[in-house]
């Protein structure tokens, strides 16, 4: 099977899934209420939202740099900035393909050695994108875990019967578990291979050499001149995520009665109590179905996020289906203007 035919049989298969998430996400939507309230929403604070999503690229970018910078000291903010929007651009096709577009942007634009080879060569490239994102899960477990620990009694029923109770079902079925050990341990023994014989073959060599640079990326840290901005970054990127969820919560909390049925208003009453906790609760919902491999995380965010709101505070699915469609739906249009602003940058106002 070639390469080509591979990366459309996986495409097939994740937007088969969020197809199918989608499908069960609105199956029960009433139509006429739901486009009601999405046009009787508070939008200043969606168009709020949508500017803290600008912020979350930039500090994203800003962020990246710092590990990019002791690789090549030459790479721009802009240049960061424009490889994050067009990554993002590249993931609403296929699901994870933006992290390679991105380290391919910043290779075409590093500096060049004085053999006339990049600086930011894509395997360098590529350690720092896996320090980064691996960065942002831990962030998120730990932030996960930081949250359950002081609101465990109203929020851990959640995450332990509708999150990690289904994960740890599938991991105590014996055969995946076997797979999953098979796998560590080939994947283990191919690295052994390739640094103990990659000297030994031209072919098993340039593969050692890539892995090599990857290492190089990803040690990037360490040399990092101002290590603190990488870690204030991170704190504001996460704190601006909170913001987000926030204000598509006062969005929907503004959703004027009038305009919608009786049984809707009756529902969204319920909402009107909500605050800071429970937008967090509903940003990590929404983090955690970002680890689900579909194209711009539909389907995936929609259905974990209604499911929180309809399960913690006893309202209609559809109800939550109006808050997961405003948050990512406002975000999608924010990366699709950034990633076209980007483009248009790169493609004619840069030349």
């Amino acid at each position: 099977m070639d390469k080509k035919a591979g990366n459309i049989i996986k495409y097939v298969l994740s937007a088969g899934v969020a197809v199918v998430l989608l499908y069960f996400s609105f199956k029960e939507v009433k139509w006429a209420d739901f486009f009601a309230s999405l046009k009787a929403c508070s939008w200043g604070y969606v168009l709020l939202s949508m500017f803290a999503g600008v912020c979350v690229f930039y500090f994203r970018a800003l962020r990246w740099r710092e590990l990019l910078l002791p690789i090549d000291p030459s790479t721009s903010r802009r240049t960061t900035f424009n490889s994050i929007n067009i990554g993002y651009i590249a993931n609403m096709v296929l699901p994870r393909v933006g992290e390679f577009v991105r380290c391919g942007y910043i290779t075409a634009h590093s500096a060049k050695d004085r053999d006339g080879h990049p600086l930011s060569s894509y395997d360098k490239v590529l350690g720092t994108v896996v320090l980064e994102r691996s960065w942002d899960i831990i962030t998120m477990f730990l932030t996960l875990v930081l949250f359950l620990l002081f609101t465990w009694n109203r929020f851990g029923s959640f995450f332990l019967d509708k999150m990690l109770g289904p994960a740890f079902r599938r991991l105590q079925n014996e055969h995946l578990v076997w797979w999953l050990v098979l796998l560590a341990v080939t994947a283990l023994s191919l690295v052994w291979v390739i640094i103990r014989f990659g000297r030994r073959s031209g072919a098993a060599g340039k593969v050692a050499g890539f892995f090599k640079g990857i290492g190089q990326g990803v040690i990037s840290c360490l040399k990092m001149k101002q290590a603190w901005r990488f870690f204030l970054w991170t704190a504001v990127i996460w704190s601006l995520y909170i913001f987000m969820s926030l204000s598509i919560l006062w969005a929907v909390q503004g959703i004027s009665l009038e305009a919608v049925s009786l049984e809707m208003g009756e529902s969204l009453l319920q909402l009107q109590k909500l605050g800071l906790v429970d937008a967090i609760f509903l940003m990590l919902a929404g983090s955690l179905a970002s680890i689900i491999p579909v194209p711009g995380g539909f389907g995936a965010f929609h259905y974990i996020v209604a499911l929180a709101i309809s399960s913690l505070y006893g309202v209609p699915f559809q109800i939550g289906i109006i808050f997961a469609t405003l948050s990512h739906e406002s975000q999608v249009i924010t990366q699709a203007l950034c990633g076209g602003a980007s483009y248009l940058d790169e493609t004619f106002w840069k030349k």
